[in-house]
């Protein structure tokens, strides 16, 4: 007898493989191949299959059992209502470098929440720290082959990792790595860095430890820490000076030179704030193994000159007039300046007022665009000159929404400011194309 595990159907893509089998919303699915479903992880795997026989519960309560056949690897158009197909699993830690715990009250109730759950990493891209994460979800990600697996080191160092993640069996969890590394699990890693902490002799260690994970590790990121103006109470932790981020770079530098030769990849990177604090200029577009760290602040800037490099060529230029303006954060601003006086060489008539925001709702050591609200837009546009359109880059907006981070929408930005807003994709080719053609 098979134990039952519910998991209901939220709703079916249409024309697709559940669609035609009448699989509707509100219908539970009880098995596959006579497998219990715990959760995603079984569900893709089991999935998968050429032939499966699905156990599907109705809502008057019929158990219609299902004989599909299909290709390999062929999805079935189901969308579950939990995307896990469980709980979330909410993070045991308590890091004295977390970003959440520096945010101020009042906030959206989701913003509190810290996922560390490993089903996340390979669903969506996010860092795990293993504290979370039993022997059975290890041993499942290797039986399934569930790759990458995204992992946050912050130091290899057992002792120190318990300090920093205030979690006495953070050591202990980096022999999970072990795991995945015996399973063939391809993973990537990352540390935030800490002034003090686990930088220098630490960070030198870490890349060391790191580096016997080669090949199946292919990348780690290093991203010094964030730090708003809600640390009352906290970690007394400290900002990073140009010198501090010289030598982060030069130390990351030589073991990439190391790792090359090698292996034929850079392994360690350094997120951009560090080239930015060193006023030094970002590397070039092979350093990045194929921007494999880029959600992590890593390359993004290449990439964006690069792209806006190949678009600029493509353009041949002319005399149309516009005038609009464009909102950013410190830490893109000098570069965004360089392409838009080169972006009018080409079209002089196309004026655009940059204007860098300042961070006063998480404090101005918070410099990136993602992380600006939308009453500090507000606040810093009204009675500038703005032109006919502002444009503001996606990343600004919660993921689908048209909501910026302190609940303040996009409507709301338009109507205080009374202008047309428009939202510009990451790409250089879409910075090119926002500016030059009027919506």
């Amino acid at each position: 007898m098979i134990m039952k595990h519910e998991h209901i159907v939220k709703c079916v893509e249409p024309g697709s493989i559940a669609a035609e089998m009448g699989i509707e919303a509100g219908d539970k699915l009880i098995s596959i191949n006579d497998n219990i479903i715990e959760d995603v992880f079984d569900y893709h795997f089991y999935v998968n299959d050429e032939e499966i026989v699905l156990l599907i519960e109705k809502a008057n309560g019929e158990e219609w059992e299902l004989e599909i056949e299909k290709d390999y690897e062929e999805d079935l158009g189901i969308v579950f209502e939990q995307g896990l197909m469980d709980e979330y699993r909410s993070c045991r830690n308590k890091c004295m470098f977390c970003f959440i715990d520096q945010m101020p009250k009042g906030m959206r109730e989701t913003l509190y929440f810290k996922d560390d759950d490993s089903r996340l990493s390979f669903l969506q891209g996010n860092y795990i720290t293993l504290t979370n994460m039993s022997d059975h979800d290890v041993d499942r990600i290797v039986k399934y082959h569930l790759e990458p697996i995204n992992i946050s080191f912050h130091t290899t160092n057992p002792e120190l990792r318990c300090k920093m993640l205030n979690n006495r069996f953070a050591g202990d969890a980096l022999k999970k790595v072990d795991k995945f590394y015996e399973g063939g699990i391809q993973m990537n890693g990352q540390i935030v860095l800490c002034k003090g902490i686990n930088d220098g002799e630490e960070l030198e260690r870490s890349i060391r430890d790191m580096s016997k994970y080669l090949p199946h590790l292919q990348s780690v990121s290093v991203v010094p820490v964030g730090l708003t103006k809600y640390r009352d109470g906290l970690y007394p932790l400290e900002s990073f000076t140009k010198e501090d981020a010289e030598k982060v770079i030069d130390t990351i530098e030589k073991w990439q030179n190391v790792f090359y030769k090698e292996y034929g990849l850079h392994f360690i990177h350094a997120g951009d704030e560090w080239y930015i604090l060193a006023e030094r200029e970002m590397p070039d577009e092979e350093r990045y193994d194929g921007y494999l760290q880029l959600e992590n602040g890593v390359g993004m800037l290449r990439l964006l000159m690069n792209e806006f490099d190949e678009a600029y060529a493509e353009l041949e230029g002319d005399d149309r007039k516009t005038e609009i303006s464009m909102a950013t954060g410190f830490l893109a601003y000098p570069y965004l300046k360089k392409m838009l006086k080169k972006l009018q060489e080409k079209f002089p008539n196309v004026a655009v007022h940059l204007y860098p925001i300042r961070n006063d709702f998480f404090g101005e050591k918070i410099t990136v665009a993602g992380l600006i609200t939308g009453q500090d837009l507000i606040k810093q546009l009204e009675g500038q000159e703005l032109g006919e359109r502002l444009l503001l880059p996606c990343n600004m907006l919660r993921s689908g929404e048209e909501v910026f981070l302190d609940d303040v929408t996009l409507s709301e930005v338009k109507d205080s400011l009374q202008i047309q807003v428009d939202i510009v994709k990451s790409s250089g080719w879409d910075f090119i194309e926002a500016i030059i053609n009027s919506r």
